[in-house]
C-alpha cells in the first residue's frame, strides 16, 4: 500500500522553529500589532528590567497562541501561572510569583479580534476553525523547511 501523506499540525513541530514562524507571521501581518507600551513594560514583578528584543511581544504572542492550541480551555489566570518565575528578595528567601495579566489579555484580545481564538462557555480561550488552519498552515511550512 502506498504510504498515507498525513497534515502536520502544531503537535508535529519543535516549539522553538514554530513560534519564531508564527511570531514572523504576526508582525507582517497588519490586524497583529504591539501596543505602545510594550517597549516599557517588564513581563512580572519578578522581572528587574523589560526585554530586550524588539519583537518580544510578537513572540510572547506565537507562544501563547501556541499554548492555547494544545490545550483548549486555558485561560489568563493559567497562563500567568504559566510565564510566572522566581521572585528573587535579595538576601531572602524567594517565592514563585505570577507573570504580568495584562500582557496576556492584551494578546488574547487581538487574538479573538483576529478570529484566531475564541472564548469559552467555561471560561478560557479555544483556536476557531480559521485560527486551527492558521496555525496547522504555519506548522506545515515549518515541519517542510526543516525538513529539506
Amino acid at each position: 500500500m502506498a504510504e498515507e501523506e498525513r497534515g502536520i499540525c502544531v503537535r508535529d513541530v519543535a516549539a522553538d522553529a514554530f513560534i519564531k514562524a508564527y511570531a514572523e507571521h504576526l508582525k507582517n501581518s497588519d490586524k497583529f500589532e504591539a501596543p505602545v507600551w510594550a517597549d516599557l513594560v517588564k513581563t512580572g514583578t519578578f522581572k528587574q528590567l523589560a526585554p530586550y528584543g524588539d519583537d518580544w511581544f510578537y513572540i510572547r504572542a506565537a507562544s501563547i497562541a501556541r499554548k492555547v492550541y494544545l490545550r483548549p480551555g486555558l485561560g489568563v489566570g493559567a497562563l500567568r501561572k504559566w510565564y510566572g518565575g522566581a521572585f528573587r528578595n535579595g538576601v531572602r528567601h524567594q517565592h514563585f510569583t505570577k507573570a504580568s495579566a495584562g500582557i496576556i489579555r492584551n494578546v488574547l484580545i487581538q487574538l479573538e479580534n483576529m478570529k484566531v481564538c475564541e472564548t469559552c462557555e467555561g471560561g478560557g480561550r479555544r483556536m476557531t476553525r480559521v485560527g486551527q488552519q492558521d496555525l496547522d498552515r504555519i506548522a506545515n511550512a515549518v515541519f517542510r523547511e526543516t525538513e529539506e
